[in-house]
């Protein structure tokens, strides 16, 4: 018996004059992911339907569960829109299941079709009741409740919902750029913000010999995981050891953490101008270290006007780590590999810094010139989920 995949759409379903893009993108998104399948869509603004191989379910359902703007899916049973059709559907379809108490809930979407919903859950129950030994109907709490959608072209029976990523689909947002330092946090931030619609790149803060290569592997290997809820993630490597090395020269210990990011601030800004992104996002949590205190955070993000998203910000660290496990980042972000924003932490940082005396510190060598020739040199590789093609920067 044929059977399509029904896609539903969840928040998508709330836009209006521009609900036919987000379904549109979505639609290309699935195209991209599912292309080395037999699969065919067919789309309208109130669901998504997918012709497949069924070979290939268990696959194209692994996939589906990372592709965001997908709040659920069916496993949906086709048959041709008319009574005697409908019936022998649902005989065939559920007299293999195991169950005790069941509804019927009809749609009938073509108002065309001769039998009134109710009367038709009537019939269908009746069938059922007949047809099964030791059932019974339960409008209430039902052990299995089966859907009919009666429409014009053919009808669709299911009876399992499984839940998708929810969302926007990525590429209904413009571009953001991701602190990715391989830490716990930022992958998340990551997600969360592709999970919004965003297009998303990530930068990575590169301090050789200071930092290893096993630590650039690691924020390689943490973009793959990411790249699994979009088609691609642009990573770009910043080489950040000349800064960072003034900074500890020549700055004060306890305000050298926050110099160091508002460095990075002002990189990531260039950034930004350079690559069209309109926004940065990073994996601070407030109150999570010293540079995450509310004084921190106000001093650091002075030195930028671009907007900055912090999808963390107000999550507890096991609330973080639960959802790193969710997106299987976890083990990869505690190789014990360190990042620039580690490897040089002072015993005592600064909580609550003045931007007066960043602003003196800062005047203690000449970073804009360094600022300029980290942007010029940083390289950029482009990751994608099953690529393995970076042995060369390793």
């Amino acid at each position: 018996m044929k059977r399509v995949i029904l896609i539903k759409y969840g928040e998508l379903s709330t836009k209006k004059g521009n609900l036919n893009f987000f379904i549109k993108t979505l639609s290309h998104m699935i195209e991209d992911k599912l292309k080395g399948y037999s699969i065919s869509i067919v789309k309208d603004r109130a669901r998504m339907r997918i012709s497949f191989d069924e070979k290939d379910l268990e696959d194209i359902q692994s996939i589906l569960q990372k592709i965001f703007g997908i709040h659920t899916y069916h496993i949906a049973y086709v048959c041709e829109s008319n009574s005697e059709a409908i019936q022998k559907c649902i005989l065939d379809v559920l007299k293999e299941e195991k169950f005790s108490t069941f509804k019927v809930d009809v749609r009938r979407c073509d108002k065309r079709f001769p039998i009134h919903s109710q009367d038709f859950n009537c019939v269908l129950a009746s069938v059922l009741l007949k047809n099964i030994p030791n059932i019974s109907v339960d409008v209430h709490h039902p052990d299995l409740l089966v859907r009919v959608e009666i429409r014009e072209e053919e009808t669709y029976l299911y009876y399992h919902t499984y839940a998708g990523s929810g969302g926007y689909p990525v590429g209904t947002q413009a571009r953001g750029m991701l602190m990715l330092s391989g830490g716990i946090d930022s992958p998340v931030a990551g997600y969360l913000a592709m999970k919004r619609g965003v297009v998303l790149d990530a930068v990575y803060f590169e301090a050789i010999p200071h930092t290893s290569l096993e630590a650039r592997e690691k924020v390689i290997s943490l973009c793959r995981k990411l790249a699994q809820y979009t088609d691609k993630i642009h990573l770009h490597i910043v080489p950040f050891t000349p800064i960072q090395e003034q900074i500890y020269q020549c700055c004060r210990d306890d305000y050298c953490i926050t110099i160091m990011r508002r460095m990075m601030y002002r990189i990531m800004e260039e950034i930004c101008k350079k690559y069209k992104g309109l926004v940065l996002i990073n994996g601070e949590s407030i109150g999570q270290v010293a540079s995450q205190t509310l004084t921190s955070m106000n001093v650091i993000n002075s030195v930028t006007n671009m907007p900055v998203i912090r999808p963390v910000a107000c999550l507890d660290k096991l609330e973080i780590i639960d959802l790193a496990k969710k997106i299987d980042t976890y083990d990869i972000s505690i190789l014990p590999y360190e990042d620039c924003c580690t490897v040089f932490v002072p015993k005592h940082p600064v909580i609550n810094p003045r931007e007066d005396v960043c602003i003196e510190e800062e005047s203690k060598f000449d970073y804009l010139p360094m600022i300029q020739e980290a942007v010029q040199n940083i390289y950029t590789i482009v990751v994608q989920e099953h690529d393995d093609q970076f042995d060369s920067f390793l």
